[in-house]
């Protein structure tokens, strides 16, 4: 196990470090408290030393937005490209995420946080990070990201296409974009699924929140199988299956992307933009290599039953961003002995597509989102 090491008190003192983004280990710790500038802290942050903060829970917010104003300041350099811009976006991100990561709180060994006007931690932590074994130094930013989960996980994201909302955990990608969800909620089913009322499987893969498998049970498929690799989206799904009462017609396995057997319908959903990801949430995105849209392609034809389509949801972003060209996606349809019978596009219609200052402007507002029916 890592461990941090400061002195408080002239006592050394220690604690278990914990990164879900598997940030590596502080080189340095030091304390720090309200007396501490903005400036100072920017600084040693830069350098490399982490600040565990013993202070006022409610100015520990304010350092780290003061902080990230500072990260702000420096402006990167126009890009001649939209693959460059998002390389050198990412890089901006994982600088930001890396300076601002170095503010850390102490959380005791029952998740509680010790600090003046600190909220209670616990059962956001708790759902994040499993049972509580040892005191532990979590990064500031990470800690708000849990809380921020905790209340999504509690209020949930209304869905249209089902009529109610979905919940979803910490690290599980949430279902915030209506158009993949409405493009699988809209597209008649193949005649195959007709004529099967009684006995129509479906494979809802990477499902995530559950979101795509509960539409198509919404849809009348008798009997769908939802597979993730993650176990936080499959306890996930789980538990949005039995709170919308869909047990008897959902069944959720893995960890893996195929399950057993045949469908008639098999939809997949990959993440769409072929880099590494970062932490948890950032896997609901990026996928290294297109490794997963690979899979499901090469996989597709020996598990539709005759008749079957495999609906794969793909948005053109990585496109727009040089980081794929259309002629790799269709090679790789060709590799898997598949054909196109027919794309169905939408718009994006959330808020960055519309947001003119953000750095990848210029390739989301070109974004189509599609819905491509494969068969053998």
């Amino acid at each position: 196990m890592s461990t941090i090491h400061w002195t408080e008190d002239h006592t050394r003192r220690s604690a278990r470090w914990h990164s879900e983004s598997a940030a590596p280990l502080p080189r340095r710790t030091v304390v720090a408290d309200d007396r501490t500038k903005a400036d100072d802290a920017y600084r040693q942050a830069c350098e490399g030393t982490a600040l565990l903060w013993q202070g006022d829970f409610h100015n520990a917010r304010q350092l780290l937005q003061a902080m990230g104003r500072r990260i702000d300041r420096k402006k990167p350099s126009p890009s001649t490209s939209s693959s460059e811009s998002f390389h050198l976006h990412r890089r901006a991100t994982s600088h930001r995420a890396r300076v601002l990561g170095k503010l850390l709180v102490l959380l005791d060994d029952d998740y509680r946080l010790a600090l003046r006007r600190a909220p209670d931690v616990r059962q956001a932590c708790l759902e994040a990070y499993g049972p509580s074994r040892e005191p532990i130094a979590v990064s500031l930013r990470e800690l708000l990201g849990v809380i921020g989960a905790h209340q999504w996980r509690l209020k949930g994201v209304d869905v249209p296409a089902l009529g109610t909302r979905i919940h979803p955990h910490y690290g599980v990608f949430a279902p915030v974009r209506a158009e993949y969800v409405d493009l699988v909620a809209h597209t008649p089913l193949s005649a195959a699924m007709r004529n099967r009322p009684a006995g129509s499987t479906a494979f809802d893969l990477g499902t995530g929140t559950g979101v795509l498998a509960a539409v198509l049970a919404h849809r009348g498929v008798q009997h769908v199988v939802a597979t993730d690799i993650s176990p936080r989206a499959l306890a996930c799904a789980r538990e949005n299956v039995h709170r919308l009462g869909l047990t008897d017609r959902i069944e959720v396995t893995g960890p893996g992307l195929f399950p057993e057997g045949r469908a008639d319908l098999i939809v997949c959903n990959p993440p769409w933009l072929p880099a590494r990801p970062t932490g948890p949430v950032e896997q609901g995105v990026y996928d290294p290599d297109s490794t997963m849209l690979h899979s499901f392609l090469a996989g597709l034809p020996a598990h539709l039953r005759p008749g079957g389509e495999g609906w794969l949801i793909l948005s053109d972003l990585a496109e727009h961003l040089g980081l794929r060209t259309r002629r790799h996606l269709l090679d790789a349809i060709r590799a898997a002995h598949l054909r196109v019978v027919e794309k169905i596009d939408t718009k994006p219609r959330h808020p960055r597509a519309d947001d003119a200052t953000d750095p990848l402007h210029t390739a989301r507002s070109a974004e189509t989102t599609s819905l491509w029916r494969l068969t053998p």
